[in-house]
């Protein structure tokens, strides 16, 4: 190898004590007339471009910036059902999963049943084998319902059904199993002397068998369980602080013939016709679509008799003997109605979830209707011609004659999991996004504003209006800005205002505060250049002071207003979040990345439920950082001494 290659390629170290050598300086200049043998002439915004181009970390970090803009300001275009105050309490604080529709594999080609009422499903094969999929654990207690007991695993179980934090199975041989949490008496022995409003599971089921041939009917609710009997015979066990009238369904005169669960309340009815809904006023009149007009229960019913019940949150669904369906309870003024039959269709089987039912009809036609927030009523086509449909919380099968699923729909999961209202984090974290990144570009241009404007007065007229605007600059550059942004935020938070005036109110603040770094460095640009020829030009052709400090001055040191515009961008964003964390800020229910945090900011959320502090963190230091990976690069692109060669 030459002497001069050797010192071409000379270590950095080497180079670091000894220079590059005029060797070194031949080859790169080798390089560059191998690249261009005729010097290009491009203008300047060209050559900015391919200057930034050639940055490949800078491009990576402006693709994420563009697709971060994409995602919060056209995604929310797309979240038709989402809004701030939505919650539900079966869906909180749920890890990150999609596989709330997994049927497992096994379980496809045999469904006998399934069932959910929370965040898992249990399903039950024709083999009498038991499978649970789902979001599984328990939250905090370390419990997960997918460890099924081995007793199960080793009876053939005849019924399952599945309450919000545990699952009751009967087994062939008449014995009840149940397994999950059972703080509050669920299942197995619960001493009623601890607690009485806790109804005990029937010693006859704890020590004994049933016939399970008999039995007409298991449903779990929130955190109570009821088995109804053919004969009329009812076990009903749980938390009677969850329903108001717990104690009161096994009193009623005459046989039972079905019951089952809302969010609150016991309904029930007798093979006298009686119906118990247990709160009058709210169910005691009768629909026969959900925005149809009321009538009187018993005047819709005009001597016919109902056959089932099914029970979402807040409403009951009656079959009734001659076919038709009746509804009473609170309906959503935005749920899907009921489809119309056809002629001489009728409905053979409902299933509920918690607000919504899907029913099959005698031409094997398959609809849901109710509440579609999270896809519940979108049935597939190839879920039309079933023979069996079972429901689930947010989720409903289909399954043909040869017990071999169909079809599914409803919800799938979460991708980011639940906070602890039952919101979905990664719809929060679209919104969130939005509010941070609007109230930070408001607040930058607010602050560029005000910052050219001093800035251009007081370096192009210098003297006593530089002295007094500089001094000026001074005062609100000595003002500690985190500490009077939270004292502002909470004298707003007395004040009777709308949030909206309040977000607005924000936005000025952040723009208020922080414009004096921007005027100081327009100011310095503008010292150097009111010294150029053309400025003199300008003042010899008698032009205004004020068009040749904005239209002339101005223009030219806007690359340098553009890379620290930039750079302010994320730092508004970061102490917009900052405020939110510390609670000074945007509150709930409207979210920013800031009090998605703050909602977090506490050591059981942090250990146990990693998901609610985690994305949104990620999502909020991405962003910042890659802005600021731009905005140093511009700098760097449109500093005309900067020699990215050295």
């Amino acid at each position: 190898m030459s002497k001069k290659n050797s010192s071409a390629k000379r270590s950095w170290l080497g180079r670091l004590f000894f220079g590059g050598s005029k060797g070194l300086a031949d080859d790169i200049e080798a390089k560059r007339a191998a690249k261009n043998d005729v010097e290009e002439i491009v203008s300047p915004v060209k050559q900015i471009v391919r200057g930034f181009m050639e940055r490949k970390l800078a491009v990576g970090a402006l693709c994420v910036v563009i697709a971060m803009f994409l995602l919060v300001f056209i995604g929310p275009l797309f979240m038709t059902t989402y809004t701030d105050t939505y919650t539900e309490v079966t869906q909180a604080n749920l890890p990150p999963t999609m596989s709330m529709l997994s049927v497992p594999s096994e379980l496809k080609n045999d469904i006998k049943m399934i069932d959910s009422y929370g965040s898992f499903s249990v399903g039950l094969s024709n083999a009498g084998k038991v499978y649970v999929w789902g979001a599984t654990g328990l939250g905090t207690t370390g419990i997960d319902v997918a460890d099924i007991p081995e007793e199960v695993q080793n009876e053939k179980i005849a019924w399952v059904a599945a309450g919000i934090d545990h699952i009751v199975a009967v087994g062939e041989n008449g014995k009840v199993y149940a397994w999950g949490a059972n703080k509050l008496g669920q299942y197995g022995y619960f001493d009623p002397a601890v607690n009485p409003n806790i109804a005990p599971e029937p010693d006859e089921l704890l020590n004994g068998t049933i016939d399970a041939s008999n039995i007409k009917k298991i449903t779990c609710g929130y955190q109570a369980t009821a088995i109804l009997m053919n004969d009329g015979t009812l076990y009903m066990w749980g938390n009677k602080n969850t329903y108001q009238n717990f104690d009161t369904v096994a009193t009623l005169d005459g046989k039972l013939t079905d019951i089952d669960f809302t969010l609150n309340y016991v309904v029930a009815v007798t093979d006298g016709n009686s119906v118990y809904t247990g709160k009058r006023g709210l169910y005691d009149q009768m629909r026969d679509n959900m925005g149809s007009a009321t009538v009187p229960l018993r005047e819709f019913l005009n001597g016919r008799k109902i056959t089932s019940i099914y029970a979402t949150s807040k409403t009951v669904c009656a079959l009734l003997d001659d076919g038709t369906v009746g509804f009473v309870g609170d309906f959503d003024t935005s749920s899907k109605a009921m489809p119309k039959l056809h002629e001489g269709e009728e409905i053979v089987k409902i299933v509920s979830g918690t607000y919504h039912y899907t029913a099959l009809t005698s031409e094997g036609r398959v609809f849901s209707w109710g509440s579609n927030t999270l896809g519940q009523c979108k049935v597939p086509d190839d879920a039309q011609g079933a023979s069996d449909i079972f429901g689930g919380a947010f989720q409903s099968y289909a399954v043909d004659s040869n017990h071999e699923l169909m079809g599914k729909w409803g919800l799938k999961g979460y991708l980011f999991g639940t906070d602890n209202y039952g919101a979905n984090v990664a719809l929060r974290i679209i919104q969130g996004g939005k509010m941070t990144m609007t109230i930070g570009a408001i607040a930058v241009i607010i602050s560029t504003i005000i910052g050219i404007i001093i800035g251009c007065i007081s370096g192009y007229f210098g003297g006593k209006v530089d002295m007094f605007l500089m001094r000026f600059t001074e005062i609100f550059g000595a003002i500690p800005f985190l500490p009077f942004a939270m004292i502002l935020s909470a004298l707003m938070a007395q004040m009777d205002i709308s949030e909206n005036e309040k977000i607005f109110i924000l936005m000025v603040i952040l723009g208020l505060l922080s414009w004096t770094g921007l005027a100081r460095l327009v100011r310095g640009q503008i010292l150097l250049a009111r010294e150029q020829e053309y400025v003199t030009a300008a003042k010899a052709m008698g032009l205004r002071e004020s068009r040749i400090a904005f239209r002339h001055i101005l223009p030219n040191i806007v690359s340098v207003i553009f890379v620290t515009l930039t750079l302010d961008f994320a730092t508004c964003m970061l102490t917009e979040s900052t405020l939110s964390y510390l609670g000074f800020g945007v509150t709930y229910p409207r979210p920013t990345w800031g009090n998605m945090l703050n909602g977090a900011n506490n050591s059981t959320v942090i250990k146990n439920f990693w998901w609610r502090w985690l994305f949104p963190a990620i999502f909020l230091a991405i962003t910042c950082i890659c802005i600021n990976i731009v905005g140093d690069t511009l700098r760097d692109v449109m500093d005309p001494k900067s020699d990215r060669d050295k």
